[in-house]
């Protein structure tokens, strides 16, 4: 097995437990040299974690030859250019969610990746963890018998940080992150949806900004049509009074359902009864998505998500908000 030397561009939070140290820990896999901008923030994050390099330039981190393959971490305005860039420099890329700020950067980053004859992997680590993979396996057991619809429910109230109107989180300025947290964290369960019905054909939606404490959309309602005649509709508030997230599955023989990131068990209901299985969450949640990248360059198996499979999430995602950014509000 050969050893798989990781670059992680944008060591900031996300990679502090969900990603980061999953790399240390993988068999075949070690984690060789950061980059953050701020270089003493790099180099605090490299001696907590024992990362032999660190570096504030990027391209320096893309261009050392000791780097194998190269993670973005960074906010999404900023995935198009440095997937690029590690294109250029002939290595595979591993990209953090959502893939870019729409579906036309998501397909300029195939096309670099495709030239570069690079992989070109992204962050929906949700379809490697054992709860999802059930869903998945449940379904392709029939043990709902055909499925007829889904529905997405999210809300939560506002973060304290979305109170600040002058140090807004990036997530809820669109310049950065293409919209709001609709694109942060919807994300994850329509790829979770494309993962189990396959690619979307249809996707339509309205958007607004309900309580204006930021200038992207915080209310979202939206219907998709899959290539198998499925449909699904859903809901996301995040100006609600408390949280909710829950999918339902509905089939002609009984339902599923689940929470995308409340780490519920997941429900099966059909003529035999009442089923569960619970959420197994990894100490480090990237870890056995990151294992697939590791497997997949070693020649053994596949990554569940790609930069096609996460291009079609995007490219739901821009159906939904469509009519709102034709209003030039995001």
């Amino acid at each position: 097995m050969k050893i798989i030397n990781w670059g992680i561009i944008g060591c900031g939070d996300v990679t502090e437990v969900k990603s980061g140290p999953a790399f240390q820990k993988i068999p075949g896999s070690q984690l060789h040299a950061v980059m953050r901008r701020n270089a003493s923030k790099a180099k605090d994050y490299a001696r907590r974690h024992s990362v032999p390099k660190w570096y504030h330039d990027a391209d320096k981190l893309i261009n050392d030859p000791d780097v194998d393959i190269v993670y973005i971490a960074t906010p999404p305005d900023s995935h198009c250019e440095y997937t690029f860039k590690v294109a250029a420099a002939g290595k595979p890329v591993y990209v953090e969610k959502p893939m870019a700020r729409n579906h036309r950067e998501c397909l300029d980053m195939i096309q670099a990746c495709e030239q570069a004859k690079i992989p070109l992997f992204t962050a929906y680590y949700r379809r490697s963890l054992p709860a999802f993979t059930k869903i998945k396996d449940l379904l392709k057991q029939q043990q709902i018998g055909e499925v007829r619809f889904v529905n997405i429910l999210l809300c939560q109230p506002p973060y304290e940080k979305d109170y600040d109107a002058k140090h807004l989180p990036w997530r809820v300025i669109p310049e950065i992150a293409g919209g709001g947290y609709f694109i942060d964290l919807a994300s994850h369960t329509l790829d979770l949806l494309d993962y189990f019905f396959g690619p979307a054909v249809e996707a339509s939606g309205l958007a607004c900004n309900q309580v204006k404490l930021y200038p992207a959309e915080d209310t979202v309602t939206a219907n998709i049509r899959f290539q198998t005649g499925i449909i699904a509709s859903g809901v996301w508030c995040f100006c609600a009074s408390k949280q909710k997230d829950l999918v339902t599955i509905i089939g002609s023989e009984g339902q599923i359902s689940f929470s995308t990131f409340l780490e519920r068990d997941v429900i099966l209901e059909n003529k035999n009864g009442r089923s569960s299985w619970p959420f197994i969450k990894p100490e480090h949640i990237q870890q056995p998505h990151i294992q697939s990248i590791v497997n997949q360059l070693n020649g053994d198996g596949r990554c569940p998500s790609d930069g096609y499979s996460a291009a079609r999430t995007n490219w739901v995602m821009d159906q939904i908000l469509a009519e709102w950014r034709k209003g030039g509000r995001a």
